[in-house]
């Protein structure tokens, strides 16, 4: 009877693998878990070269650090996504002018709104921009636990174990990021609803 191995029992095989020189298992490992690294690292930085050179990096640590690895401690992704995190927190201190940059423009989201009208289109790329801008502008502390656990699904246990900090804090700042970036939510959105209310009554004078 075969036995199907879960998806972190996989990853730390890969790893194991990794670790005694054998490239196509880092390849492996790299493709499953790149995406993720990607996208934590660019929701906290907001530049997409940033995101870029932190996913490297992480990867690149991993090779000579992943003997530090304890499966004992959370999965690997978890580990990862602490090697992110520290990467993304240096280069964000180091040059903050680089933090917002505009992150509509990848392949992935023009593809998604290719098919819908030139208004829906820019309506709901305005919204994504609007929630992307409001994680942006969240304090780091608040940014990251709502990054991991809202935008990547981490579990709490995980996210303790990669921001260093116990489940019940996490619970806690996640309920006040949460609660901040509704709020600004609801701010920016009242100027665009009176936009597009302006906007209606426009149109309506032109039929």
């Amino acid at each position: 009877m075969s036995v199907v191995m879960t998806e972190a029992a996989q990853d730390i095989s890969l790893l194991a693998q990794t670790l005694t020189g054998d490239e196509s298992a880092f390849t492996a490992l790299y493709r499953r878990r790149q995406s993720a690294i990607y996208r934590f690292a660019l929701q906290m930085s907001g530049s997409v070269v940033v995101a870029e050179e932190v996913t490297q990096d992480t990867f690149m640590t991993l090779i000579h650090d992943g003997h530090r690895f304890d499966a004992s401690r959370g999965t690997l992704l978890s580990f990862l996504f602490g090697i992110a995190r520290n990467l993304v927190l240096r280069t964000l201190e180091r040059d903050r002018s680089n933090r917002y940059v505009a992150l509509d423009d990848s392949p992935a989201e023009h593809a998604e709104t290719s098919a819908i009208g030139p208004l829906d289109d820019l309506t709901r790329r305005e919204s994504v921009a609007a929630v992307r801008r409001a994680v942006l502008s969240l304090p780091e502390t608040y940014r990251e636990v709502v990054v991991l656990c809202d935008l990547e699904e981490v579990s709490y246990a995980d996210a303790a174990e990669v921001l260093g900090c116990a489940i019940g804090t996490v619970r806690s700042r996640l309920h006040r990021g949460r609660a901040m970036l509704l709020e600004k939510l609801r701010i920016w959105r009242a100027p665009v609803a009176a936009t597009q209310a302006e906007f209606g009554r426009t149109e309506a004078c032109l039929l």
